[in-house]
């Protein structure tokens, strides 16, 4: 197994787990709050007065247009299958969120519920991840009170590890089209897991990958193709694609580790970052075929803020599928825009744009994609500690967008809002780009932040709460059926209603 943290990340990594676990009540309290039926009432706020409950005036919806990602056949609909939207990782919904002033509520788990999905009758379906170990759980989206809960194997963290920033066995899931939540286990099984009309779980299928991947290497995300066959990745490199049919699993090692998930299309094809290259992949004659392999450039650090070694992201499909979106670890970041096709008589690379300033630039969140237009976060300076005390990261959020001549591209705005370490979302409908912020000072404020689509405005902001467990760490936003928005944080879920 690689080892991806310094001295100083070590250091990092040990104040980060002593203060959560003093913070929010450590694995006791973990261990009694996520329950079925079990209400154990709001996040608590560290600090309850001196913060104005909402900022800015509520707008108009302002839609934009841009070629939707078609609907996968073997995952749950568009906005309800997984982390990132859709198999293309475009993180745009097609869903309106709120459009102003909101309500909130919040549940005490000490888990943090990160990846939200919804199953046919809008319930959320969710891997909310403890320190000891990952719970699948079904939630009642107006309540946020467990229906059924689901205990995956404990977590395999490395020695001298961080826990906050391993993503492997229960950070990344999908829920398929039969309401079944697929996910990789620290055991290095995929599992597929039902519901029953209790309601509760039920695994009905358990493909052992040991053997293809090592016993210390971890699985980190895994994906169907167009065809029913279930990717998978692993921090080490290894990618493979199992045969739900008869079992059969077939494999490729890339050589580079891989920090976050995969995007894959509706050709059959299937698209991996490492810390080295982006590759795009496909099945062919049971082998995990390399169609294009194109490096980036790479400091080689894990900036502050990072969760690896390299580019952030996870792919992002553009521009109707054209294109392919990545940063890269350069300094500063720069946005990597990459035609997708096999074969190409124009350069592979359309074009590259530089984010954010010398020395203060770093992502490990996946680009948002809209057509030709691309928003990236700055988490430069993000670690829980970094966090405390009035501290916050570096600034801000970026629009980069490709010309219609697909040969080039430039920056639109750059705001100057603070987003420590959330994967922002795009809604079509309302015109928004929802992300969660904190500024620097006293209190440990954090907000649900809506900024324009289009001129990178700021137009409103919502104070979710205050201190560690309002610390969304890495989590997403997530636009649910109903516009509500749903935010795993570390001590357990928030939700805005409109």
């Amino acid at each position: 197994m690689r080892n991806r943290l310094g001295r100083k990340g070590l250091l990092s990594a040990a104040v980060a787990l002593a203060s959560a676990v003093a913070a929010l009540g450590g694995e006791v309290a973990s261990a009694q709050v996520l329950l079925p039926g079990v209400d154990p009432g709001p996040i608590p706020s560290a600090n309850s007065g001196g913060f104005a409950q909402f900022e800015g005036e509520a707008v108009e919806p302002d839609p934009f247009s841009f070629p939707e990602t078609p609907e996968h056949p073997f995952m749950a609909p568009n906005g309800k299958s997984n982390i990132h939207v859709d198999a293309f990782q475009t993180d745009t919904n097609t869903i309106p969120g709120p459009l102003g002033e909101t309500a909130t509520d919040s549940i005490y788990f000490v888990h943090e519920c990160a990846s939200i999905t919804f199953d046919s009758q809008g319930r959320i379906v969710s891997i909310c991840v403890g320190l000891e170990r990952p719970i699948l759980a079904l939630l009642n989206p107006d309540t946020l009170v467990p229906l059924a809960t689901y205990e995956l194997p404990p977590r395999q963290i490395d020695p001298g590890g961080n826990p906050f920033t391993d993503f492997s066995g229960g950070g990344y899931f999908y829920l398929d089209d039969q309401d079944r939540a697929v996910m990789p286990t620290a055991e290095r099984h995929v599992l597929v897991i039902g519901q029953t009309d209790e309601p509760d779980f039920e695994v009905v299928e358990d493909y052992d990958l040991n053997g293809v991947v090592a016993s210390d290497d971890k699985v980190i995300s895994a994906l169907p193709d167009w065809k029913g066959r279930i990717w998978f990745i692993s921090v080490d490199g290894v990618v493979g694609w199992i045969s739900p049919g008869s079992g059969a699993i077939h494999s490729k090692d890339l050589g580079d580790a891989i920090g976050n998930s995969f995007a894959v299309d509706e050709k059959g094809s299937v698209y991996v970052v490492s810390d080295a290259a982006l590759y795009r992949l496909r099945a062919k004659k049971g082998k995990v075929r390399e169609e294009w392999r194109r490096k980036y450039p790479n400091t080689g650090d894990v900036k502050p803020g990072q969760t690896q070694a390299g580019s952030g992201t996870t792919p992002t499909l553009l521009a109707g599928g054209k294109l392919v979106a990545i940063t890269d670890n350069a300094d500063p970041m720069n946005v990597h825009v990459y035609r997708r096709a096999v074969h190409t008589k124009a350069k592979r690379r359309v074009c590259k744009e530089p984010l954010f300033e010398p020395g203060a630039s770093a992502t490990d969140q996946s680009l948002i994609g809209a057509g030709r237009s691309i928003i990236a976060e700055n988490n430069y300076g993000y670690s829980i500690p970094a966090t405390q005390g009035g501290g916050t990261s570096t600034p801000g959020l970026q629009k980069v967008k490709v010309n219609k001549k697909l040969d080039d591209c430039r920056t639109v705005w750059r705001s100057e809002e603070i987003a420590p370490s959330v994967v922002p979302k795009a809604s079509a409908k309302t015109g928004l780009v929802y992300t969660y912020t904190k500024p620097g000072g006293t209190g440990d404020p954090w907000y649900l932040t809506a900024l324009d689509f289009r001129t990178g405005e700021t137009r409103w902001k919502r104070l979710a709460g205050t201190g560690l467990g309002f610390n969304n760490n890495y989590a997403p936003i997530t636009i649910g059926p109903d516009g509500r928005i749903y935010l795993g944080v570390l001590g357990g879920m928030v939700a805005f209603f409109p």
